[in-house]
């Protein structure tokens, strides 16, 4: 779910059709009716009745228009306190640094090094989405952004930053689990679970080429959703297995093992605007690790 699609199912219950939704957003009709379509998805409801006549607000989408305005009020809150906080670091020197939404446990003592550096640097971490954080950069919203396993992006400079090895996770029961560690070929014909490629379209195309690269086309099991259900259900489902990077210790599971894979990283780069970097961006370059990976 995401904000434009509220925004836009509230517009087009405010205008009364998609048709004047579309000209008071200042889009096509078309993109208006896929956004509340993929809402409408999204959600497992109808949210209008729509005819050549009329567009009207269903129950189900009347109980939810409320809710979807309350949402927009909060991101606009949260968008100007965001905007003042911005202003206040900017007056003193500040670093905006875009993240994941995840935890990073390589970031930590980068920012400890960094405070070392420049204690007199005040840094602001915005945890985002890729898009929000490739945005961020280029409005200027974010002075720098880390991303992962991005080789290039039109208008932003991807500089280096470290790397993770991937860690593969496989039920305890099978045999392969007595390998110290594993190589991608020996996997090929065990079903692998990996995320839909929406939600994180560079690790899905690393993870492919990987595949490639290996000479394997394991079979798609089960979609991989978030690590804490994927796991216990890998633990009791038939055997599958599933990759993903390490930036600390994986949850100790009854049931599943984890095994390193060498040959695959996964690759942290630092998305900045083109030219000179800012001084703030300067001592954030100068805190990364020297090796890479």
């Amino acid at each position: 779910m995401e904000l434009r699609q509220l925004a836009y199912f509230a517009t087009v219950a405010d205008e009364g059709g998609f048709a004047r939704a579309a000209e008071a957003l200042h889009v096509g009709q078309p993109a208006v009716s896929q956004q509340v379509r993929r809402l409408e998805r999204e959600l497992g409801l109808r949210l209008f009745d729509r005819s050549t006549r009329h567009v009207r607000l269903t129950p189900a989408g009347a109980r939810l228009l409320d809710e979807a305005r309350a949402v927009l009020a909060a991101a606009e809150r949260t968008r100007r306190v965001a905007s003042d906080l911005a202003a206040t670091a900017a007056a003193a020197g500040s670093l905006r640094l875009g993240t994941g939404p995840a935890p990073d446990e390589r970031l930590y003592p980068v920012l400890a090094a960094l405070a070392a550096r420049a204690p007199e640097l005040r840094v602001a971490i915005a945890k985002a989405g890729l898009a929000e954080r490739l945005q961020g950069v280029r409005s200027g919203g974010l002075d720098a952004a880390l991303v992962r396993d991005l080789e290039r992006e039109p208008g932003l400079v991807l500089l280096p930053a470290w790397s993770d090895p991937l860690v593969v996770a496989l039920p305890s029961r099978h045999p392969l689990a007595d390998a110290d560690a594993l190589s991608l070929k020996h996997l090929g014909d065990l079903p692998v679970r990996l995320a839909d490629r929406r939600r994180n379209p560079p690790f899905r195309r690393l993870v492919e080429r990987a595949f490639h690269a290996a000479g394997i086309d394991p079979p798609e099991g089960p979609p991989f959703t978030r690590l804490q259900e994927t796991l216990p259900d890998m633990a009791h489902a038939p055997p599958s297995w599933t990759l993903f990077y390490r930036v600390g210790e994986p949850p100790p599971l009854p049931g599943i093992v984890y095994r390193p894979l060498a040959e695959v990283r996964s690759r942290v780069r630092l998305a900045v605007p083109p030219g000179p970097p800012s001084a703030a961006v300067r001592h954030l370059l100068g805190v990364l690790p020297e090796d890479p990976g």
